[in-house]
């Protein structure tokens, strides 16, 4: 495969489903034009069989073994030219299969990193995987039958010759006759539609229960949930075999229309045939080769079936990835900063949230406290320009006047409930691969990690499963930790970076936190009395205003809604 040219995709159009294939084929015009000439090629070897064993027949009723001769090494050279025409076809109609099913995989996986949380919270997770596992094989499927349609259309022109120069009215049989048989079957193509769409929603919605299932399979255990949604995935089964059943139906309904209306034609076309055979008008030998093509043009009758079927089929696919292209990310990048206005140069800006009047010293260690998590957890997102509408500096300039990747960049944001990846431990930790074993281990040490790596047979090597399922919590928490202390950001947002850990390990993290983030700007949202006592900065947040700042110690002792929050006492009556 890796003979056929491949051509870079460049941007799609997402405009209409039509237009959105049409920028797919461009994409692959090369192995689509290969496949094309093959396709005809090979089709038109096979329209020029009967045509060949006709004048070879008539050859043999006139006594003309020379005649007889060529005719007969023309079919061979026909045959061999079929055989490696069909070779090379083949080959190039798999490759475009492969091209554009792993073109839109790529597409709609790079969308869906791209837009972060939006694609999960505005479309199950079931509709986009079965949309990258489903719908790219049906619109691969299009390309793949296209070069055999090309082929299909030609050699109906060459046998429509043909037959026009043995016989006019054969051939306006074949002329009229084909076309109308493709009509013929143009009223099962809606109904066929929208039937695959419903099985396609079907599908889509037990997909999605079966990993919501599997995701919370120790909390159903938990509570003796099982039976109940083994009894609603059997349900929604249940739609799904009735919603197939439909469509096959349909499918079957098209697939007997290909046999019997081509079946029908060809009857009335030998018919024709053979009467004017005996009036005189045509040779034997043609009545041979009009037998034949009647046979013959079978295949591009069913060609062109598939083709409305696999068209079909890929146009609901191709809405269904246009309605993943259609969901846009939370945080639009709307360009780098305008000529001449100042950029941020370096760690040593100060982080300022405008909304709350929090200022971030540069190099500082600086923890938000709130009596609501969830208030200063949506600060910490607005730090890292993780929401529309920031209100965030950085120095001088808005982050939001910032590209994204530069944000990226020099902020990182770290979730409380951290997702790791399957694979090894290495890649999980540096997933480029530009640190050494040591930075790495250094990493996992501050994060008070190092009994994972002794616990790992194979340490950096070893393999974490899917969301770290082989992990304890707390585990895959410092893991997490870790793998954002590698990328040394400039500026740092921890969210309850501590929560799953003992109180000793807790004490742990946060000195060496401290020492590992000297000069470097640190932002952690916590309430833990142990990580607030490393903190250069404590913010105290009260009914979302920031109301006081200082050490942790002053805070104690001038700020009673502060203490309260941080040793959980109760409000005095």
């Amino acid at each position: 495969m890796r003979a056929l040219p491949y051509a870079d995709p460049g941007v799609p159009d997402t405009r209409s489903r039509t237009r959105f294939l049409a920028w797919l084929a461009r994409a692959q015009w090369r192995t689509l034009v290969v496949g094309a000439f093959f396709g005809v090629l090979w089709m038109v070897s096979q329209a020029l069989m009967p045509w060949a064993i006709g004048h070879g027949i008539d050859g043999i009723i006139a006594d003309d073994s020379r005649s007889t001769a060529r005719w007969a090494a023309f079919v061979a050279g026909l045959g061999l030219i079929q055989a490696l025409a069909g070779v090379m076809r083949h080959r190039a109609s798999v490759a475009n299969w492969l091209y554009s099913a792993f073109r839109v995989i790529q597409l709609v996986s790079r969308h869906a990193a791209r837009t972060g949380p939006a694609v999960p919270r505005s479309m199950s997770t079931g509709e986009v995987v079965a949309t990258v596992s489903s719908d790219s094989m049906h619109i691969g499927h299009a390309m793949e039958v296209t070069p055999r349609f090309a082929g299909a259309i030609v050699s109906y022109v060459v046998v429509s010759v043909i037959v026009l120069d043995t016989s006019v009215p054969l051939g306006l049989m074949v002329l009229i006759g084909v076309p109308l048989l493709v009509i013929a079957m143009g009223p099962l193509i809606r109904p066929l539609q929208e039937r695959q769409r419903r099985q396609r929603e079907a599908l889509g919605d037990l997909t999605a229960l079966g990993a919501d299932t599997v995701a919370g399979l120790r909390v159903l255990r938990g509570i003796g949930g099982e039976k109940v949604f083994v009894s609603r995935y059997a349900e929604r089964s249940e739609t799904v075999r009735a919603a197939g059943v439909r469509l096959a139906g349909t499918q079957a309904l098209l697939d007997a229309v290909l046999v019997l209306l081509p079946g029908v034609f060809l009857v009335l076309l030998t018919w024709v045939g053979a009467r004017l055979v005996l009036s005189g008008d045509i040779e034997p030998g043609a009545l041979v080769a009009l037998y034949g093509y009647a046979f013959f043009l079978l295949m591009p009758v069913r060609t062109a079936g598939e083709m409305a079927f696999v068209a079909t089929r890929a146009m609901v696919a191709a809405k269904r990835v246009l309605a993943v292209l259609a969901i846009e990310r939370d945080v639009r990048d709307d360009g780098a900063t305008a000529e001449g206005e100042p950029t941020p140069s370096s760690a040593e800006e100060v982080l300022v949230d405008e909304a709350t009047g929090l200022r971030v010293r540069p190099g500082s260690l600086t923890m938000l406290v709130s009596d609501e998590p969830a208030f200063t957890a949506a600060v910490a997102d607005r730090l890292g320009r993780l929401v529309p509408g920031n209100g965030v500096r950085l120095g001088d300039v808005p982050l939001d006047r910032l590209p994204v990747a530069e944000v990226r960049r020099r902020v990182v944001v770290s979730d409380p409930e951290p997702t790791l990846f399957t694979g090894s431990l290495r890649s999980g930790l540096d997933p480029h691969g530009r640190h050494d074993d040591a930075e790495l281990t250094a990493a996992m040490g501050t994060a008070s990690a190092g009994d994972v790596l002794e616990t790992l047979r194979d340490g950096l090597d070893s393999m974490v499963e899917e969301r770290g399922r082989s992990l304890s919590g707390g585990q895959r928490q410092r893991v997490a930790l870790a793998r954002v202390l590698v990328r040394e950001p400039e500026v740092l947002v921890l969210v309850e970076p501590t929560s799953a850990v003992d109180a000793h390990t807790e004490a742990a993290i946060a000195g060496r936190l401290r020492d590992a983030r000297a000069g470097r700007t640190t932002v952690v949202v916590t309430a833990s009395p142990l990580m607030l006592a490393k903190a250069d900065t404590v913010a105290w947040f009260d009914d979302g205003r920031l109301v006081a700042t200082g050490s942790h110690d002053e805070l104690m002792s001038t700020t009673p809604a502060y203490r309260r929050t941080v040793t959980r006492e109760e409000d005095p009556e």
